[in-house]
């Protein structure tokens, strides 16, 4: 529900490996068509109208219930050089803040494309629920392939007029398309499937944010989010109220924020960056080139920590008759921005109706794991500045008496390293010469109708949650589409 945006330098950046027009100039009006900013000059926010819109469908709103505890977090990451960033949606995202999510502030539900968008459709959508694409349908004539419709797994066939349009995510959508005979010639042989277009690029490119995280009890004069796992009463008092529509602890998502370049989390990034070189040898990757000089940019966050309220770590909350059950407590997660290892998703060659084979080949080289445990490293620092140090009692993951030397934190980060779950990529919209999928129409290469249209068509990962970045994709389709009928 995170609703922010990376620099503006990573857009363009998308635009300068092969997609003209998809530079922040074009794509932050997009994004923009899609927001109503509801916190605009408030307390964290501030007056800059730079990436900022009113009327759009989906909100965007900063949180009102801020946990006492975490009211330190700013003056925190300030005494440690971090600058107040309150103007952080025009493309410096840089800096300490309290984050926007997508939030309806009228009654505190989540906004988002079923409740913004959908209400705006004529009368000529159809939704079918409850319902699974098996393959699209292609054909060929005299121009090449198109795409005729969709077949269900039930065997139903729909049949398109004009396009098809593939919005499945980067998990799904390699997938319906290798299903429908366009990949790599291996992968569909294996499972039975014609080759119809030649595009060894599906499937490939994944990208995804690494997260590490460390957690912290809090005294017992602050009430922790995990109240509500073990407080029956509470909890049911606290609904009622988010119920009636007034303050109440079920209000909150995680609002409090960090980005920073490596050079701001660490002093001397030097190890970091040849580390990178080295891990990326001679690749000519657009991602590899591109985050290759990201790394010496300044301008481009490398690192995201975020103070989540209530226990969201690996160990997991104290098991029931155990002394820490009925504690709260609070977690810094870190996220590395532009994480060099690169996996796949394609089909079960054995069961290509079923679940895709996901291999997102986490910390596979060495740039990672430093970064990783740079990022971790980091959270201890911050947690252990005042004024947050005043709000807790002890570190409950990893432990201060458990983790400290250079061993004991690449254990530590390989044992609970996880997603933040943000895979882009795996339909890549790039010239299909450097293994693109779509082109910077959306369509799939080999096809003159079918078009991606969902996070997967992202080249290179970016340094911010996706929602935003998928409503302006949505937005620049929606006018490539117009404009085409």
């Amino acid at each position: 529900m995170t609703y922010d945006r990376s620099s503006a330098t990573e857009y363009d950046g998308w635009e300068e490996v092969g997609n003209p027009g998809w530079g922040f100039d074009t794509f932050e009006g997009m994004m923009n068509r899609a927001e109503n900013f509801t916190s605009f000059n408030t307390k964290w926010y501030g007056n800059d109208e730079d990436g900022i819109n009113f009327d759009g469908p989906v909100r965007g709103t900063i949180n009102r219930f801020i946990p006492a505890h975490q009211k330190p977090w700013v003056p925190t990451l300030n005494s440690l050089g971090i600058k107040t960033n309150k103007a952080y949606m025009g493309g410096n995202p840089l800096g300490v803040m309290y984050s926007p999510s997508s939030i309806d502030p009228t009654h505190y539900n989540r906004s988002y494309s079923a409740n913004a968008y959908i209400p705006l459709a004529g009368r000529n959508l159809a939704i079918m629920t409850g319902t699974t694409v098996a393959k699209i349908n292609l054909k060929r004539d005299s121009h090449g392939y198109y795409a005729s419709g969709v077949m269900l797994t039930n065997g139903t066939v729909i049949n398109a007029n004009l396009e098809v349009i593939l919005s499945a995510g980067s998990f799904l959508s390699p997938g319906l398309l290798e299903m429908s005979g366009i990949g790599n010639k291996t992968i569909l042989a294996a499972a039975n499937i014609k080759q119809l277009i030649d595009l060894p690029g599906v499937g490939e490119n994944l990208q995804d944010h690494i997260r590490i995280q460390t957690s912290y009890q809090v005294k017992p004069n602050f009430t922790s989010f995990d109240i509500l796992r073990y407080n029956t009463t509470y909890a049911a008092e606290q609904l009622q109220l988010w119920i009636d529509g007034t303050y109440s602890i079920y209000d909150y998502t995680g609002s409090a924020y960090s980005f920073m370049t490596w050079k701001q989390a660490i002093g001397n990034d030097s190890t970091l960056r040849a580390l990178a070189k080295a891990a990326l040898g001679s690749s000519k990757h657009a991602a590899d080139t591109k985050k290759l000089e990201w790394l010496s940019d300044q301008s481009i966050p490398q690192l995201e920590i975020i103070m989540s309220d209530g226990y969201t770590g690996v160990k997991g909350y104290p098991a029931v008759g155990t002394p820490l059950y009925g504690k709260g407590f609070f977690s810094l997660l870190a996220a590395v921005m532009h994480p060099l290892s690169r996996g796949t998703v394609h089909i079960n060659v054995t069961n290509p109706l079923g679940k895709p084979i996901i291999d997102p080949n986490y910390l596979s080289n060495d740039y990672d794991l430093q970064a990783a445990i740079s990022a971790t490293k980091k959270c201890r620092q911050i947690a252990t500045t005042a004024p947050l140090s005043g709000v807790w009692d002890s570190e409950y993951e990893p432990g201060l008496d458990k983790v400290n030397t250079d061993a004991e934190w690449k254990d530590f980060v390989l044992s609970t390293t996880l997603t933040i779950y943000h895979p882009v990529g795996t339909c890549a919209m790039l010239p299909k010469k450097d293994g693109g999928v779509v082109d910077p129409k959306l369509v799939v290469y080999g096809t003159r109708n079918l078009r991606v249209v969902d996070a997967s068509i992202m080249p290179v990962l970016i340094s911010a949650h996706l929602q935003t970045a998928v409503y302006g994709i949505a937005e620049i389709a929606a006018d490539i589409i117009i404009g085409n009928s």
